[in-house]
């Protein structure tokens, strides 16, 4: 049994409803019987909740900090409004996707800086609010992150995606997160990200692959063929087993035990996700 602890399903790459469907069901086939689904700003809140529910999987709730510039007290507002009227809902199990982008140079202005730190502040308040984990936006970012999590402490979650040094990654693992490994760490040369997933403690883990974005090595397509006019397929669900593979290998073990530990450590880190994956053995 494979978890995907984070992809965007309504992302327009996969599709219609009919054709994502499609797609979702290629990754049942493929192992993958669980994916959690973390909201991006908030007009898709209603999108993630009911496609967790018609395709068996569970979902976050946040505004991404991509979507910060143009988010104010009115979507604070309708993310508590939803958190507080979706609060029995067993498939919410998560405040996401949050956090701050240090790599986008429109966001870099002083102004965008402290926008998006406010913003982010508020959304951990809110899950501290409602009880929830939350599932954190790393890009260039992680000191900063880690700041305001030591003033406004969470229960754990996700680093998502996480690129930092092994000193931040031992931070959010103290602070009860796991990190977030996928497409990226199949490459040759992603020499920092590879010794992390050597090194990281067997309960410091998820796998994930943020479909359709961060594709693995054997679907990137270099800027010079796009040029070209060569597009590669999104990434999918489908790949995280031979992500898994790749994982496991830089680890020194086999993908069925890496499968267990990441279904213990998402269920861990995500309470909800872990009950309901539970009724299913």
């Amino acid at each position: 049994m494979w978890i995907d602890t984070h992809c965007h399903w309504d992302a327009a790459e996969f599709g219609d409803s009919q054709q994502a469907t499609a797609w979702r069901v290629q990754a049942r086939e493929a192992g993958v019987s669980t994916c959690v689904v973390p909201a991006v700003h908030a007009a898709n809140f209603e999108t993630v909740r009911d496609w967790a529910h018609a395709h068996n999987d569970v979902y976050a709730l946040g505004i991404h900090p991509l979507y910060a510039a143009t988010a104010g007290e009115a979507d604070l507002s309708r993310l508590d409004a939803c958190l507080t009227a979706w609060h029995g809902d067993p498939r919410l199990v998560a405040v996401g996707e949050i956090g701050l982008d240090g790599w986008v140079p429109e966001l870099q202005t002083p102004n965008a800086i402290a926008h998006a730190e406010a913003l982010y502040r508020a959304q951990l308040r809110l899950a501290k609010k409602h009880g929830l984990p939350v599932i954190l936006h790393v890009r260039k970012s992680a000191d900063r992150l880690l700041k305001h999590l030591r003033e406004i402490p969470v229960s754990g979650g996700i680093a998502h995606a996480f690129n930092g040094s092994a000193v931040q990654a031992a931070a959010f693992i103290d602070r009860h997160f796991c990190l977030g490994f996928g497409g990226t760490v199949t490459f040759d040369g992603a020499n920092q990200i590879r010794a992390l997933a050597k090194s990281v403690p067997e309960t410091g883990f998820v796998l994930e692959t943020d479909a359709p974005d961060i594709p693995p090595s054997w679907l990137y397509v270099t800027a010079e063929r796009r040029r070209a006019g060569v597009l590669a397929p999104p990434n999918a669900p489908t790949q995280l087993p031979r992500i898994a593979e790749v994982f496991a290998t830089l680890r020194g073990t086999t993908a069925p035990v890496v499968a267990l530990q990441n279904a213990a450590n998402a269920s861990r880190v995500l309470p909800r996700l872990g009950a309901i994956t539970s009724q299913r053995q």
